[in-house]
Formats: structure tokens, C-alpha cells, sequence
């Protein structure tokens, strides 16, 4: 099933979708469902080639909250009957459910552990285990000795986000238009109503529409004098192919004392570290490589190095002919690192933003919730995620 692709846009179109990332296309797939025909504009060349495109790859119901649980466990189901859902073959996000690994050499952490499984058991996930070390390296013989404990989920797993995307882009049958930037929005004469949509390659009238920009939907949003409690934050991957050493059937592997994480992809690995103290940024689609980046994932001797929990690793970098590439992207973190899912203050306009990290594992659930909105299916009273909630900081319990 091929894309629908459009070289301008129309001039007017029922719904209008700001980004054609996975939350982008996400959003197209559900208001598709909805009866709702819509029209995807994407400013770069090609879809899903921003955030998504440098995203880990990765899906778990192991959270540390209920109510993403709740929201991802449906995006789950999507991704588990992909081609029946979507109604198209064409793309294959190839799912795999090699589960998640959290591995500890802590004490304290090991009691946390506890705690988080306890807790994930009480919402109803109740295939989590917690893997004592003997058994820990029993099932994944390349675990360090020096990891105590572990917590595990074999129905967790990987896919590839992008072409996920695409897939729900042919399946909601959506008109689509790359290279073609918004640059505000028209509202009516009292200024409180959508009217439309202005952009590069002309004037779209429509009165509904759904920012889903990921980084840039705060910049977005102020085009319509809407402020969004969301901030931009890089992140980076080390893209390692053909790495003999990597086990191809082994989970996400996270180190859960630093940080570190590894998947296996192309015959090698993506390599990430999320590093909490990192600030904010300017959201931007030019983002700046950094270089030592790879050496304190593969250098033995760092805090943040994947060998300490998975050794295989120190052969890789004293064998030290394997290539790699490091990728960028910007989460769009909210102060509860929960997404805002719902209407703006402008009649017609919505957001689906926020994921702080879990777009590709959220976006798909959440933009369901987005539709159900907008089409008076969910009240907005009943959206956790609205934008108009309180935003609270909250103790991070997870370390992705």
C-alpha cells in the first residue's frame, strides 16, 4: 500500500497534523479510524527522518508509572498485530519480543527493584521477574559476575521505528506533504478559532488541527500564542554494525546503576546513554555531534561503560577495529515527563507532544486518545494527559 503522497497541499482539509514523525503519523492512522480525513505536512524531505529516525527502538510495559502503562500497554497491542491493525503489508516494523534486561551490581538498587516490580505486578503485569544472579547469568551467560540481580520481562521488546511510522502513514491512508514547513496558523476574527494553517507552499483552510512536532511543538504552539510546558533535550545512540561479539537474540540490555543501555541491530548494537543532567536545548534539526560520546559507552574504564555489566563488551574495543556512527535527537520533555495529550486554549487546536523519551512506544496509544478528544469519544475530564493539567515534578524511579 503506497503512501499517499501530495507535491502541495490542498486547500482546505478536514484535519491538519503539524510533523510526520511517528506521533505525526500516529495521530493520521487514528483520526483515519475516526472518519476524519487528514492531511500530514512535514517539513523535511521525507517522513519520520528527525527523532524518530534516531530513536532506540525499543518497547516495555516495565514503567514506573500506572497511567503510562495503561497507554502503552495499547500501543503494544498495535505493534503485536501490526499488519491486521494497519491493514497494509507493505511495511513490517519486524517486532521482536527479546524482552528488556535491568541489570544492578547494587544493593540498594537491588531493593529498588523489589519495589518497582511490586508495583508494576499491582497494575497487573505479572509476567516481570526478578532474576537472582545465578540465574541471571544462567539464561544470559554474558552477564559480569559482578551483577547481583536483575529484573526482566520477555515479552518486552524491539521494532524499527521508522518504518512503523511509514506503516501507519499507508494504513491511515493520509494525504501527505513533505518539504513543506508551517510558519503560523490563521485564526478567525476574534481570535479564539482555528481558521487555518499557513505554510511554505500556501494557505490550508481548516479548522482542526493537531501539533505533533515533537521538539519544536512549544515553537509551534506559539505561532497560535499558546505556551507549552515542554523543553527539548539531546540524546544520542552509538550505531555499531556488524559486531561479532553481540548476542543477535539478546533483550535491551540496561545497565540500571548508570544509565548505559544496548539493543543488538545490524548485526551489532545501538549503544545509548540517558544522562539526567544534561540541559535543555534549542529545539533544532542541526544538532551537534558529540564525539566523546562513543568512548564513554565503549572505553572499559568509564562510569558509563556497557562493559561493566556485559564484559564481551572490552573484547569489542580491544579487538578495535569495529566502525561506528552517532546519531542525535531531541526528547520533548514535560515537568512530569508525561506526554500533553488534548485541546489548546484556541478552539481547534490540539497538541500530542511531550513523550519525554517514549514516543515511539506512546505516540501510537496516545494519539488514540488525542482523536478521542477531538471527537467528543473521551471527555476531556477523563484525559489524564490533558494540557491543562497541573504539571508536577515527580522522583524518577526509571532510569530510561
Amino acid at each position: 500500500m503506497a503512501i499517499h503522497y501530495l507535491s502541495s497541499p490542498p486547500a482546505t482539509a478536514q484535519l491538519v497534523i503539524v510533523g510526520g514523525g511517528i506521533v505525526g503519523t500516529a495521530t493520521a492512522f487514528y483520526s483515519a479510524r475516526a472518519g476524519i480525513r487528514p492531511l500530514i505536512l512535514e517539513r523535511r524531505p521525507a517522513l519520520s527522518t528527525l527523532t524518530t529516525a534516531a530513536a532506540a527502538g525499543g518497547f516495555r510495559l516495565q514503567l514506573d508509572n500506572e497511567e503510562e502503562y495503561r497507554l502503552i500497554r495499547e500501543s503494544v497491542e498495535l505493534f503485536l498485530n501490526f499488519e491486521e491493525m494497519s491493514e497494509q503489508s507493505d511495511y513490517d516494523p519486524e517486532v521482536r519480543r527479546q524482552g528488556y534486561l535491568w541489570l544492578t551490581t547494587r544493593r540498594d538498587r537491588a531493593r529498588d527493584q523489589h519495589a518497582i516490580v511490586e508495583a508494576q505486578r499491582s497494575w497487573g503485569l505479572s509476567d516481570v521477574q526478578i532474576l537472582d544472579a545465578t540465574t541471571v547469568r544462567g539464561e544470559f551467560p554474558w552477564v559480569s559476575p559482578d551483577v547481583l540481580q536483575a529484573r526482566f520481562r520477555q515479552g518486552d521488546g524491539l521494532l524499527d521505528p521508522r518504518t512503523l511510522a511509514l506503516g501507519l502513514a499507508a494504513g491511515s491512508h493520509a494525504r501527505v506533504v513533505t518539504g513543506c514547513s508551517v510558519t503560523g496558523f490563521r485564526l478567525d476574527a476574534d481570535g479564539g478559532r482555528l481558521a487555518g494553517v499557513e505554510t511554505t507552499k500556501g494557505f490550508i483552510a481548516t479548522r482542526t488541527a493537531v501539533i505533533a512536532a515533537g521538539p519544536f511543538s512549544s515553537e509551534v504552539a506559539r505561532w497560535a500564542g499558546v505556551e507549552l510546558p515542554l523543553t527539548a533535550v539531546q540524546r544520542q545512540k552509538v550505531v555499531l554494525p556488524d559486531v561479532q561479539e553481540v548476542p543477535p537474540d539478546a533483550p535491551m540490555t540496561i545497565d540500571e546503576d548508570s544509565g548505559a543501555h544496548w539493543r543488538p541491530a545490524f548485526r551489532g548494537a545501538f549503544l545509548l546513554f540517558t544522562d539526567p543532567s544534561t540541559p535543555p536545548s534549542p529545539p533544532t534539526e542541526d544538532l551537534p555531534i558529540d564525539q566523546s560520546f562513543a568512548f564513554k559507552l565503549l572505553q572499559p574504564k568509564s562510569p558509563q561503560a556497557v562493559a561493566r555489566v556485559a564484559p564481551f563488551w572490552k573484547l569489542v574495543w580491544d579487538r578495535g577495529v569495529v566502525q561506528w556512527m552517532i546519531q542525535a535527537g531531541q526528547y520533548d520533555v514535560t515537568p512530569d515527563r508525561r506526554p500533553i495529550l488534548g485541546p489548546l486554549p484556541v478552539e481547534g487546536l490540539f497538541v500530542n507532544s511531550g513523550y519525554s523519551g517514549h514516543g515511539v512506544m506512546g505516540g501510537p496509544a496516545g494519539s488514540r486518545v488525542v482523536i478521542d478528544v477531538l471527537t467528543g469519544k473521551l471527555a476531556a475530564l477523563e484525559n489524564p494527559f490533558r494540557p491543562d493539567r497541573t504539571f508536577e515534578e515527580r522522583p524518577r524511579l526509571d532510569m530510561l
